[in-house]
C-alpha cells in the first residue's frame, strides 16, 4: 500500500489558463480601441500569472506518514503531523457554498480550495486523516 498522496491544480485547468493567456494577448495586439487593448492586456497578465503559479507549485499539497508539505511560490513548507492542524471551512457567498481545507502550523495558515487541490477538500481531508493515523 502506498502511504503517500499529493494534490495539484488539474492540468486541464492550467492548459485552459495558458490558452486564455494567448487569446487575451492576441486580443490586446489586434484590438484597435486603446481601452479594449488595455483590458485584454490586463487579462493576459492575470491569466499568465495564475497559470504559471499552477505550473510551478506542483504538487500544491503532499502528505505521507511523516507529515504534510505545502508548496508555495516562496518554497516548500514541511510540517509533521503533531504540529499540523487540519480543518474544513465552508463559506457562503453569492448564494453558493465553498469548502476550503485549512492547514495551520504555528503562525502559518494555508487555505486551499478545490482549484488549488484539483479535488474536493472534503475528500482530501479524508485521505489526510487516514495518513495521519
Amino acid at each position: 500500500m502506498d502511504n503517500s498522496a499529493s494534490w495539484a491544480p488539474r492540468p486541464a485547468l492550467v492548459t485552459v489558463g495558458l490558452l486564455g493567456t494567448l487569446v487575451a494577448l492576441a486580443g490586446a495586439f489586434a484590438y484597435s480601441d486603446r481601452t479594449g487593448a488595455v483590458l485584454f492586456g490586463v487579462a493576459a497578465v492575470v491569466l499568465a500569472v495564475l497559470s504559471t503559479h499552477g505550473l510551478l507549485v506542483r504538487p500544491r499539497l503532499a502528505a505521507d506518514i511523516d507529515g504534510v508539505r505545502v508548496r508555495t511560490m516562496h518554497g516548500e513548507q514541511r510540517f509533521n503531523w503533531a504540529e499540523a492542524h487540519l480543518s474544513l471551512r465552508t463559506t457562503k457567498r453569492l448564494g453558493r457554498e465553498a469548502t476550503t481545507l485549512e492547514i495551520s502550523a504555528g503562525d502559518q495558515l494555508f487555505v486551499l480550495g478545490r482549484l488549488e487541490l484539483g479535488a474536493d477538500p472534503v475528500d482530501v481531508l479524508e485521505v489526510l486523516s487516514t495518513l495521519r493515523r
